[in-house]
């Protein structure tokens, strides 16, 4: 059954849909109106001076949402759009505060997922939307990971299978002299250079990191599971194994490891390992485990988007969502 018109109707009437994209599934509402908008944030959990990332149908609309817009905006969004990323460029005077969480800089990319596709050009304008889930809990890669975190929140949930990379987008800084990596993602420091013929920074490496737009995902915390989970190196983890203990590893597990341990082998491939990372850490913050430990991640570029996630996870682990 295509949902399609349904969808766009909800989104008319200020309603939220839940739309598949390639990174992660997405809670969206009309990013011009500022009452839909707020329903977002009521159904997630999510304080109101975060901002949202709008999603379009394609890179011609890219003029309704930005001012100033440099040549490299222009060539990358040829490069990579539809895709995993997204631009952060100075808004134009009609987009609502509570989009950008009253800053002067919006967030836009165009998904790279069919059912989001059609959505977007059936709607016409721009989707604001945020990672379908709880704010601060681990994203949602399926439809059904959505229903199991918000339910009856969300009138409407299209159906678009898993998540074909399974992380959230990169984010890029383009609103200041020079190009910062805010959110590392599958488009990666070298992908960008090749595009626009210089390195982007990475988030830190800025003279003054503090003038950096806030975006989404950059809290320390965040992407976590309610369980304890600890980033452990490679040649401790068999050691520090006890009964009780969710493993995920790229490792095979050795022979000896206490009772009551499970050990859930990960890919050893950066772009396999983020498409499994979300539902693996919901896999394994629904079993019965006492705490999660994860091998910690390669310190290669590769593995940049993967570690970003991780270290935040651990970081706003083993917390309610009332905390």
């Amino acid at each position: 059954m295509n949902d399609i018109p349904r969808a766009v109707a909800l989104l008319r009437q200020g309603e939220l849909v839940a739309l598949p994209t390639e990174t992660v599934y997405g809670l969206g509402a009309d990013a011009l109106n500022p009452a839909a908008v707020a329903k977002i944030f009521a159904a997630k959990g999510r304080p109101s001076d975060h901002p949202l990332i709008v999603h379009l149908a394609d890179a011609e609309q890219i003029v309704d949402w930005a001012r100033d817009i440099p040549r490299e905006a222009i060539a990358l969004a040829r490069a990579f759009w539809p895709g995993p990323l997204t631009l952060i460029l100075k808004k134009e005077e009609g987009v609502p505060d509570i989009v950008t969480g009253g800053q002067d800089t919006v967030g836009l990319r165009v998904p790279n997922h069919p059912v989001a596709l059609e959505l977007l050009r059936a709607f016409g304008g721009g989707v604001a939307a945020p990672s379908a889930n709880r704010f601060g809990r681990i994203s949602p890669t399926t439809a059904e990971h959505v229903r199991q975190e918000l339910g009856e929140r969300v009138p409407l949930i299209l159906e678009g299978g898993a998540c074909q990379v399974g992380l959230e987008s990169t984010i890029l800084d383009l609103s200041r002299d020079v190009p910062v990596i805010l959110r590392p993602g599958a488009i990666g420091v070298d992908d960008i250079a090749r595009v626009i013929g210089r390195r982007p920074r990475l988030r830190g490496e800025e003279q003054q990191p503090d003038a950096a737009p806030r975006v989404s995902g950059a809290l320390a915390a965040h992407y976590a599971p309610r369980t304890p989970l600890e980033l452990i190196a490679s040649a401790e983890l068999p050691t520090r194994a006890r009964s009780g203990d969710a493993i995920l590893a790229r490792q095979p597990a050795p022979a000896g490891l206490p009772d009551g341990v499970s050990w859930t082998a990960a890919p050893a491939d950066p772009a396999a390992y983020g498409h499994d990372l979300y539902a693996s850490l919901r896999a394994l913050d629904e079993s019965t485990c006492t705490r999660i430990l994860v091998e910690a991640p390669p310190a290669t570029p590769e593995w940049s988007a993967v570690a970003d996630r991780l270290g935040r996870a651990a970081v706003g682990s083993g917390e309610d969502d009332e905390t």
